[in-house]
């Protein structure tokens, strides 16, 4: 029996093309509407943010959109999680489109910190009309108008190059040899009469950030200080879970929650390495050769290569930090915080594969003060070469620790400015702060840190030095044999 086939249905031409015609239009319609509403609007930064832009700008966020605009200098004082760099990205953008031919550079403590900026002013173009006839790459921003957003290397003899309209330098407290910067900026500033914007939360006192938000010398300095209670809802975006669980991570650490939340300068006191010295030492062109930039794990890499492991199950957190010697210079390539809780087997596993591709390390310092020498046989079994455990007793801290100062005080160690949100919020600043001391009668040096906090990557990082010199003998034979 046959069969016919149903014709199938077409769509005449002429239906087509009008349907097509007529979506053509409205679309034009509304991107010439968008478009005319960001050109309406970007002369007010405050309604740009909230109808093109999409978010409202708080009480203290359109206090500094005011600040910027009457002011040439300008230093904001902000604590964490206040959206400092949400505000400042999308004041740029507002800026570029609304001069012509500007030059606008952001700088930092390192330059992949500068880029993660210029990645935020890349989220906010996305909401503009025409934006693919704004030109985006990881480190500039070009527009339409002639306007440029680039993002900078902390090096003066760079930033001195360029003739410059705007300048955000971000966490400024944390940049290393701020003041040869801070001269290159005002050098490239003085022909245009730019603007300059420094944000960041407090870090040591003796510091050119310091000054701007202080010294009567910087009085021409706008300033503007935003601590945790301007900043939480319903006037911000710190939410009353978000506060409790900062409060949590930094346990009775108050110098730290004074510097983060309320924005205000602390003393250093028992804290074993200063402030001024741990910013001295993030790595940059101008510190040591090179703007340090943490190694990609999936990638192989080869030199003189030493690991420091700070074990740690379920109470605190396991650390593994890799540094490269180069020229008796030492620079952390690698940081790695483990999620809890903590399987030995997965950290094995990873620093293996890390072996592999990196073609071997020097020596691999492992603090296993608390599982004893079946963790180095395990490692060895695994086929990790040159594990040595360490046993952390007082004297053994002490000369770790001395150590790890005496090479920072030397200028011989150098990490990149690190940040990270999991498996807690951190950064390698605060972290290398963390680490608290006491001299006994007997002059014996005892360490701790405040309770509730860890000073596991203090310690990773202090086994990661010590795995570059020799240790003592006595210790060696009495760990042998239990």
């Amino acid at each position: 029996m046959s069969t016919q086939r149903r014709p199938r249905a077409t769509v005449l031409p002429t239906r087509f093309n009008k349907t097509s015609r007529l979506l053509e239009r409205q679309i034009q319609n509304i991107e010439a509407e968008l478009e005319n509403n960001v050109k309406k609007l970007k002369k007010n930064p405050s309604e740009f943010f909230k109808k093109i832009l999409g978010f409202e700008p708080y009480k203290y966020q359109k206090e500094l959109i005011e600040l910027f605009e009457k002011n040439q200098f300008l230093a904001a004082r902000w604590c964490r999680q206040s959206g400092k760099s949400w505000t400042i990205s999308a004041l740029l953008l507002n800026y570029a489109l609304n001069h012509e031919d500007c030059y606008i550079a952001v700088v930092g403590p390192s330059w992949r910190q500068t880029k993660l900026n210029i990645k935020r002013i890349g989220y906010f173009l996305r909401k503009l009309p025409n934006k693919e006839e704004i030109q985006t790459q990881r480190t500039k921003i070009n527009f339409k108008n002639g306007s440029t957003i680039e993002a900078f290397p902390n090096n003066p003899d760079t930033i001195r190059g360029p003739t410059l309209n705007v300048v955000w330098w971000d966490e400024t407290n944390f940049t290393a040899n701020d003041v040869e910067l801070y001269d290159s900026i005002l050098f490239t500033l003085g022909t245009t009469d730019g603007k300059l914007i420094c944000t960041s939360t407090p870090w040591n006192t003796d510091s050119l950030f310091w000054k701007m938000c202080n010294h009567k010398a910087f009085s021409d300095f706008a300033r503007h200080h935003v601590s945790w209670e301007q900043a939480q809802e319903p006037n911000g975006p710190l939410r009353k879970g978000i506060l409790e669980k900062i409060k949590h991570q930094f346990g009775e650490d108050q110098m730290r929650w004074r510097r983060e939340m309320e924005a205000e300068w602390t003393e250093d006191e028992d804290t074993w390495l200063p402030m001024s010295l741990i910013a001295g030492c993030i790595g940059t062109k101008k510190t040591c050769g090179e703007d340090l930039q943490p190694w990609d794990t999936t990638k192989g890499y080869s030199g003189e290569l030493f690991a420091g492991l700070d074990l740690a199950q379920t109470r605190d957190y396991c650390v593994l930090a890799v540094s490269e010697r180069i020229n008796d210079k030492l620079f952390l390539r690698h940081l790695k915080v483990f999620q809890q809780p903590t399987k030995y087997a997965t950290v094995i596993g990873y620093l293996k594969a890390l072996q592999d591709r990196w073609e071997g390390f020097q020596k691999i310092r492992v603090d296993n003060t608390r599982e004893g020498p079946s963790v180095i046989s395990d490692m060895e079994e695994a086929g990790i070469n040159n594990a040595e455990g360490v046993i952390f007793n007082t004297s053994r801290k002490s000369e770790m620790a001395s150590l790890l100062k005496e090479r920072m005080m030397s200028q011989r160690f150098f990490y990149p400015f690190l940040t990270w949100e999991k498996p807690y919020r951190g950064d390698i600043c605060n972290e290398m702060n963390i680490e608290r001391y006491e001299l006994r009668q007997d002059g014996i040096i005892c360490f701790n840190h405040p309770f509730g906090s860890h000073d596991d990557v203090w310690w990773a990082i202090a086994l990661c030095v010590y795995a570059t010199i020799e240790m003592k003998k006595l210790e060696l034979e009495a760990f042998a044999f239990g």
